[in-house]
């Protein structure tokens, strides 16, 4: 047992602990039920939970949720478009958020897969700065996806 000043009291029965907690108008709490013997503090309880919900707010304050943000190219897409989304797509990396690029083939686009390959490296070339390549570019089914992730600092 542990009492209210941190210090070890040594191998007591529960109701002797139990009569220290009342008279010291503290609660008996088991902090490891596991260990050989129980350990068990002296504390108030109401501020202990107060503390644990304080530092589990504090953790997930802390806590960086990265989502998946996509954007949509063509394989006939124009230059100066390309680099108006690799704009948006920086800001993305910036953040801190991954990245999906998917194209999309339409009719007989579908006959020039090399061509949708180009348009996504250059994406990736222009977003170099920002991003690296988590996923090469592959086909499924009629589109090609690829994905970026933001650049480790080092």
């Amino acid at each position: 047992m542990i009492d209210q000043n941190g210090e070890m009291r040594g191998i007591i029965s529960i109701d002797e602990a139990l009569d220290i907690a009342n008279d010291a108008g503290l609660d008996l709490v088991n902090v490891s039920p596991n260990a050989e013997p129980p350990v068990c503090k002296i504390l108030d309880y109401g501020k202990f939970r107060y503390e644990l919900q304080k530092k589990d707010k504090q953790n997930k304050k802390n806590q960086k949720v990265t989502e998946i943000k996509e954007i949509r190219l063509s394989p006939s897409i124009e230059d100066h478009d390309v680099q108006v989304k690799a704009k948006t797509a920086a800001k993305f990396l910036k953040d801190g958020d991954k990245l999906k690029v998917s194209l999309r083939f339409r009719g007989r686009e579908r006959d020039f897969t090399d061509k949708g390959y180009e348009v996504m490296m250059k994406f990736a070339e222009l977003v170099s700065e920002y991003g690296v390549i988590e996923k090469q570019p592959k086909m499924e089914g009629r589109r090609m996806n690829m994905f970026l992730g933001p650049k480790k600092d080092k």
